[in-house]
């Protein structure tokens, strides 16, 4: 039951759920709780039974605020496919969550009780990281995104991004927990009111620094008049009910009913210029669609078209480990971001954060024996190709706009390799029309409001089917669409050069805890080491 409440804690704290978020500072508590109680117990089998809590916590958790991962699943593949496949999301991060309980106890066993406890943390910050960085990479469950909707209490992410969110629940959920420890264990009053006092101080003053922050907070005068457009295309009949040609044509007169002569960046949508095939990116410049795009910016001295597209490239030989065979010839296909302005230039960005299983086969070479096992449940399992370092589109103006394409957006640290190299606003670009009108449209937008925060930079999100909006520094909200519905909006953003902490320093906390799990492991090796000898 204890581990039950956890769940429904998190999940009730967890976006797009408003103002709930600080239940995440005593969320983990019951759960502690249980995991104690079978430590102290005399059962037999303890770590398998910490194992289990903690893997049941976690999976009701993340199936309960990631319900809608089954909905785009379901919509390409059988209900039985639908339902295994989304088991890795829904599990896999459970998982790896029980792990790093089931090592909590493994330090429990050997060690005092406050070094097993940062040593769960550790472990805990290292599930997390993984999680961002292997093939099978699903970080929307990372602890510090639980503030998304409550951004005020979390200004201070500028100098340590999501991680920093982490380490405060953890911590916090830690003390609380000591101070019931002590109250059943016996031990004194003023040491109890000792460990309730400093979790309040560490709930209260990051977060009365950050409204201090929030309210004092002044953008520097620097405007740029952006348009967001929103063309409500259904993502699955996207090429039986409309032409390429009807599609920008749409694209354009939703851009020219908000459009003034001073626009200067047009955004469109993930994949709003695709075609079946998709586009060759060396011969796109005489396409008739960009002749149409150049056309419509003839009227806006500045302006630029940044949009997404589904493109290729053709080889004579695989030049990249994606490429794919074909009739002679080889090519990778991308889902990729264009930037098109008043000349023949064109500037390309490839989408480098790949959806597991949509866009890429997880551990391609390691597991291609499974690829016909794969292919039957409909993934792919030829992959996109991608580039590593992100690209920066710079307007014939010298403006700087970071080209993020869905899912890339969930990546703290990735977005900040953008404003390292120059971008001084954030160009979001997806469809998030896949889920349909679930929580995870609202998740999605809420989570680009903790880049613009990590960044100090406006974010302009460009939605197909989902919500478009413009963001601020500060992570306001200043403007959005509706669901489902077509729709253009302009806004004066500011543009910034400053960098930030987090975006010099990266996820720093993470490579600490990273490091601290490895040195846990040590000990936890040598002890067993030791032991057998």
């Amino acid at each position: 039951m204890l581990a039950l409440f956890s769940a429904f804690l998190l999940w009730l704290a967890w976006p797009p759920i408003s103002y709930t978020a600080p239940l995440l500072w005593v969320a983990f508590v019951p759960l502690l709780l249980a995991l104690e109680d079978v430590m102290r117990g005399t059962a037999r089998k303890k770590g398998a039974r910490i194992f289990m809590l903690g893997g049941l916590t976690g999976v009701l958790w993340n199936t309960a605020s990631i319900y809608w991962v089954f909905n785009a699943m379901n919509a390409v593949m059988p209900v039985y496919a639908a339902a295994l496949v989304s088991l890795i999301p829904f599990g896999l991060a459970a998982l790896l969550m029980a792990l790093a309980f089931r090592l909590y106890y493994q330090l429990r066993k050997r060690y005092a009780i406050g070094w097993s406890l940062v040593g769960l943390v550790c472990f805990w910050i290292a599930y997390e990281y993984l999680h961002q960085t292997w093939d099978l990479a699903f970080p929307w469950m990372t602890l510090g995104n639980g503030f998304a909707e409550t951004h005020q209490l979390v200004q201070w992410y500028e100098y340590t991004g999501v991680y920093g969110g982490t380490v405060w629940i953890w911590t916090t959920n830690i003390l609380v927990f000591l101070g019931i420890l002590s109250a059943k264990d016996g031990f004194p009053v003023r040491q109890r009111y000792q460990l309730v006092g400093a979790a309040t101080a560490l709930a209260l003053l990051p977060s009365a620094w950050s409204l201090y922050r929030y309210a004092s907070y002044t953008e520097y005068e620097n405007p740029s008049n952006i348009v967001v457009v929103q063309p409500n295309v259904d993502p699955y009949g996207k090429f039986t009910f409309i032409t390429p040609q009807e599609q920008t044509e749409n694209l354009i007169r939703l851009s020219e009913s908000v459009g003034q002569p001073n626009t200067e960046f047009f955004i469109w949508p993930e994949t709003a210029i695709a075609r079946q095939g998709g586009y060759n990116e060396d011969e796109f410049h005489r396409d008739p669609v960009f002749l149409r795009i150049q056309d419509f910016l003839n009227a806006y001295k500045n302006g630029n078209v940044l949009s997404g597209i589904e493109g290729h490239r053709i080889y004579s030989h695989p030049e990249t480990p994606t490429a794919r065979a074909y009739d002679g010839i080889y090519y990778d296909a991308f889902n990729s971001a264009v930037l098109i302005e008043n000349s023949a230039k064109l500037q390309f960005y490839h989408k480098s954060k790949l959806v597991a299983g949509a866009e890429q086969f997880p551990f391609g070479g390691a597991l291609s024996f499974m690829k016909p096992l794969f292919s039957a449940f409909g993934g792919t399992t030829g992959g996109y190709g991608k580039q590593d370092i992100p690209s920066v589109f710079y307007s014939q103006s010298g403006i700087g706009a970071a080209p993020v394409i869905c899912y890339e957006s969930i990546w703290g640290n990735y977005v900040a390799e953008y404003i390292k190299h120059g971008a001084q606003f954030i160009a979001v670009i997806t469809n998030d029309g896949w889920w349909g009108n679930t929580a995870g449209k609202d998740q999605h937008l809420a989570y680009a409001k903790l880049r613009a925060i990590e960044t100090r930079r406006w974010v302009a999100r460009s939605a197909n089917t989902g919500i478009s909006a413009f963001i601020n520094q500060r992570g306001d909200v200043v403007q959005k669409t509706t669901w489902w519905t077509p729709a253009a909006i302009k806004q004066d953003i500011n543009l910034n050069e400053e960098m930030t902490l987090y975006v010099q320093g990266g996820d720093y906390l993470a490579y600490a805890g990273c490091g601290g799990s490895v040195l846990f492991g040590m000990l936890l090796l040598f002890v067993s080491l030791k032991r057998k000898q």
